[in-house]
C-alpha cells in the first residue's frame, strides 16, 4: 500500500469574509508520490476539513500530480470544480492515477488560453442558484471552438486536438454543464506507428545493459503486456509455473491492473522471457554485485520487475518501463523515421508485434485479443475453454524474438513439412483445437505431441501425392 510522503505544515489562521470563519492550513510538498524530492517545494494554504471524501479526493490529486506535474497541484486543490473531476475518476472510473493529470493538463492549457480559472468556466455557466444558464452556454461553446480552431492552425495532430477537446467537455460534463459544442472531431490518426521485427527486438535485448531490460523487453513481447500492466505484476502471477518449470509461462491478469479495469484475462510468456526472468529473480535473490541492492526474499507480493535505482523493494512504475525501452530503441538505432512529429516505433509498439507475429503465426485473431486484454464478442467463450487451451495454442504458434539456432526434431520435422508446401504453425494451431482439453505438464510431452502432429501431417501429404501420382500415370 502506497505510503504518504508529504510534509504536513499546519498553520492554523483565521480568514473573516462576509463574517464567515474559514480555518486554513499550510500544506507542504516536498516529495513526489515516488518519494524523489521535488526540485521546488510545493507550499500553499488549504481549507483544513475533517471529510474523509475531501481528504481522499486531495490525497488522491497529490498523487497523481506530484510525479509529473507537481506545479498544478494548487490549481487543482483550489478549485472545487477539478476536485469534481478527480471524484469521477476516483469513483467512478478506473481510479488510474493518470487520469487526473493528463486532464488536469488539458485544462490548464485551455485556462491560460481563456486567462480563466477553472472554477470561473464553471461558474459563467451557472446562474446563482447553481443551474445551468442557458443563455451563457453558447458562448462558452464559441471560445471552446476557437481554441480548437487555433489547435489546428498549429498543426497538431487532428486525433490530438479532438482528445483534448473531449478532455475539456468532460470536465465541464463532470460539473453538470453540457457544452453545446456540435462541431464533428476529427479523429484520424496522422502519426501511424509500427510493429518492430523480430530482428529488431532482438539487437534491442542483445544491447540491453542488464538483466532487468531483457525481462521487460521480452516480457511486453512476448506476453503483449501494457507498461502499466507489467509494472504492476507480482510474483505470485508467475510463481506457480516458474516453480513447475511449464513453458509457455501462464500469467492470469486480474482487472484491478488493466487499463479500465473492465474484466480479468490470461496470457503467456515464451522461454525466452522465462529464462531471462528465471535470472533475474535469481539475481535479486543474491543482491546486486556492487553491493547497492541487498539480497532480497521474494515473497508471493514481491514485484515482479522492481525499481533498481532505491536499496528498498518496490515496483518499477510505468514511466520508468518506458523510459527503459526507449532508451534501448535509441542505443539500437531505431529511432530515425519520424512521422508527424513523433517515432514511427514506440514502446506500446511491442504490443503490435505480439499481435501480428501471433496472427502470422495462425492464432485466430479472437484468441489473440482475448491474450491482449481486449475486450470481444467471445470473451466468455475463450474463458470457458480454460488455460491449458490456450496454452496449447500459444506453445503451437512457436512465438519467439530470438530465430533458433538448432534444429531440434520438431524444426527439422517443420522444414520437411514447409518443402511439402504446407504452414507447420497452421498444422499445430489446427491440432490442438482438435483437442481443446489436452493438458501438459511437463514440455518434453508437448513437444512429443508436436512431433506427433507434424510427423501424420507429413504421412497425410505423403499418401495423397502418391495416390494422385497412381491415379495420373
Amino acid at each position: 500500500m502506497f505510503v504518504l510522503t508529504y510534509i504536513l505544515a499546519y498553520k492554523n489562521t483565521k480568514m473573516e469574509e462576509k463574517k464567515v470563519t474559514v480555518e486554513t492550513e499550510t500544506l507542504t510538498i516536498e516529495k513526489s508520490s515516488l518519494n524523489k524530492r521535488l526540485k521546488e517545494p510545493i507550499v500553499m494554504q488549504v481549507l483544513k476539513t475533517n471529510d474523509k471524501v475531501a481528504l481522499d479526493i486531495q490525497r488522491y490529486l497529490i498523487e497523481s500530480l506530484s510525479s509529473r506535474c507537481p506545479k498544478l497541484i494548487p490549481l487543482a486543490l483550489n478549485n472545487q470544480s477539478i476536485q469534481r473531476l478527480a471524484e469521477y475518476f476516483k469513483y467512478e472510473r478506473s481510479a488510474s492515477r493518470n487520469s487526473p493529470s493528463q486532464y488536469i493538463y488539458t485544462i490548464n492549457r485551455y485556462c491560460v488560453w481563456a486567462n480563466m480559472q477553472p472554477d470561473d468556466l464553471i461558474a459563467e455557466c451557472k446562474d446563482p442558484e447553481g443551474l445551468m444558464n442557458l443563455k451563457a452556454l453558447p458562448k462558452a461553446a464559441q471560445r471552446l471552438d476557437r481554441y480548437y480552431k487555433e489547435l489546428m492552425v498549429g498543426d497538431y495532430a487532428p486525433h490530438s486536438v479532438a482528445e483534448w477537446i473531449a478532455q475539456i467537455k468532460s470536465f465541464y460534463k463532470t460539473n453538470n454543464v453540457d457544452i453545446p459544442f456540435a462541431r464533428k472531431l476529427q479523429g484520424r490518426t496522422v502519426s501511424r506507428d509500427r510493429a518492430p521485427k523480430p530482428e529488431e527486438l532482438q539487437r534491442v535485448i542483445d544491447i540491453a545493459a542488464d538483466l532487468r531490460e531483457k525481462v521487460i523487453v521480452s516480457m511486453l513481447a512476448l506476453g503483449g503486456f501494457r507498461e502499466g500492466t507489467l509494472a504492476a505484476l507480482k510474483y505470485k502471477h508467475a510463481k506457480a509455473d516458474l516453480e513447475n518449470g511449464i513453458v509457455p509461462l501462464h500469467i492470469h491478469v486480474e482487472a484491478e491492473i488493466t487499463k479500465g479495469k473492465y474484466h480479468d484475462y490470461d496470457t503467456f510468456i515464451g522461454r525466452e522471457a522465462v529464462e531471462y526472468l528465471k535470472a533475474y529473480l535469481d539475481l535479486r535473490r543474491r543482491g546486486s554485485p556492487d553491493g547497492k541492492i541487498p539480497p532480497e526474499t521474494i515473497t508471493d507480493e514481491s514485484p515482479l520487475i522492481r525499481n533498481k535505482h532505491i536499496r528498498y523493494v518496490k515496483p518499477i512504475v510505468p514511466r520508468h518501463i518506458y523510459k527503459c525501452v526507449h532508451g534501448l530503441y535509441y542505443r539500437a538505432g531505431l529511432l530515425t523515421e519520424k512521422t508527424h512529429r513523433r517515432f514511427n516505433i514506440r514502446v506500446h509498439s511491442i504490443r503490435k508485434f505480439f499481435r501480428t507475429q501471433l496472427s502470422a503465426l495462425g492464432v485466430d485473431r479472437d484468441y489473440v485479443e482475448y491474450m491482449m486484454g481486449h475486450t470481444i464478442g467471445t470473451y466468455h467463450d475463450i474463458e470457458m475453454k480454460g488455460i491449458e487451451f490456450l496454452r496449447n495454442i500459444y506453445a503451437a504458434s512457436g512465438l519467439s524474438i530470438r530465430p533458433k539456432t538448432q534444429l531440434s526434431k520438431i524444426e527439422a520435422l517443420k522444414e520437411i513439412v514447409r518443402a511439402w508446401g504446407m504452414n507447420p504453425e497452421e498444422v499445430l494451431t489446427r491440432e490442438t483445437l482438435s483437442r481443446p482439453y489436452a493438458t501438459y505438464v511437463q514440455p518434453a510431452s508437448y513437444e512429443e505431441e508436436q512431433v506427433k502432429s507434424l510427423s501424420q501431417a507429413l504421412k497425410d501429404m505423403m499418401r495423397k501425392e502418391l495416390l494422385n501420382s497412381n491415379d495420373n500415370p
